[in-house]
C-alpha cells in the first residue's frame, strides 16, 4: 500500500486489506488531528479492497463527523463499489459522485 497526502486528499494505492489497515488509518487520523479541513480518500488506484479496509474508512467518516468535518470516497471503482453495497457500509460513508458525461 502506498499513501501520499496532497492538501485535503489522501490518496491511496495498491492492496487496502487487512495488512495495510493500520497504515491507512494512521494516516487518516493524522490528516484528521493535524488540519481542519474536510478529507478526501482517492481509491482510484486501489486494486483490492476488503471488509476490513472498509470498516476503517466507515469508522474514520464517524470520527470526521464528530469533529464536523466530513470524509469522501473519490474513485470508487465498481469492486469497490460492489464492497460497499455488501457490507452495507455506502450508508455510513460518502462516496463522491462524478459528474454526467456531456456528449
Amino acid at each position: 500500500m502506498e499513501i501520499f497526502t496532497d492538501g485535503p486528499t489522501i490518496h491511496l494505492s495498491g492492496d487496502f486489506d487487512v495488512r495495510s489497515t493500520m497504515e491507512v488509518r494512521n494516516a487518516i487520523y493524522e490528516h484528521l488531528l493535524g488540519h481542519d479541513e474536510d478529507v478526501v480518500i482517492d481509491l482510484t488506484d486501489v486494486t483490492t479492497i476488503d471488509k476490513t479496509a472498509l470498516k476503517v474508512l466507515a469508522v474514520a467518516t464517524r470520527q470526521a463527523s464528530r469533529t464536523g468535518r466530513r470524509l469522501t470516497l473519490r474513485g470508487c471503482g465498481p469492486s469497490v463499489r460492489r464492497m460497499l453495497h455488501l457490507t452495507h457500509l455506502i450508508r455510513l460513508v460518502e462516496v463522491e459522485r462524478l459528474p454526467a458525461a456531456v456528449g
